[in-house]
């Protein structure tokens, strides 16, 4: 007995196979990198919009490639990226008293490694929280595009508690 033969014939209508069509070419061809945009109150905004502007277009030697969606609270450089976001909440990490802080160039960083091997350094005692990944494949480089970040921080994030 054949169960295909009572089964009514499907097609796709034009507008559901331009639907398709659209849809397919929008998938996974798409190699930007991505970040989650914090949100900040206005005044780490601010704060975080004044570190953009100052933000270098080489990092380590890495061109900027910014994350998508696009904000004044992310950026990004290389492939793998570096990913900055700006405005973070406090991690938890910084409620470990065996953390070690680690200073480069003046500014103090919280440090974290994910089973992924990839590294996430966030600032620490300054009035807006700066959170910096690095992929595996640049983690074991050791300080280098924090090197790049300090003065942008140090000139556009004040010294102090964040929120």
């Amino acid at each position: 007995m054949n169960f295909f033969r009572h089964r009514p014939r499907r097609t796709l209508g034009l507008p559901a196979l331009a639907l398709l069509l659209a849809v397919s070419g929008c998938s996974s061809a798409d190699d930007t990198a991505h970040a989650a945009v914090p949100t900040p109150d206005s005044k780490v905004t601010g704060l975080c919009q004044n570190l953009h502007k100052r933000l270098p277009e080489k990092v380590d030697g890495h061109e900027r490639n910014d994350p998508s969606p696009r904000s004044e609270l992310t950026a990004g450089w290389g492939d793998p990226a570096i990913i900055l976001r700006c405005g973070v909440q406090r991690p938890a990490l910084m409620d470990d008293p065996k953390t070690l802080p680690v200073q480069v160039n003046g500014v103090d960083w919280a440090y974290s490694k994910r089973a992924d091997g990839s590294q996430v350094l966030t600032t620490a005692l300054r009035l807006a929280y700066v959170e910096v990944t690095l992929p595996k494949s640049l983690a074991a480089e050791g300080a280098g595009p924090l090197v790049d970040f300090a003065e942008p921080i140090k000139k556009a994030i004040p010294e102090g508690i964040a929120n």
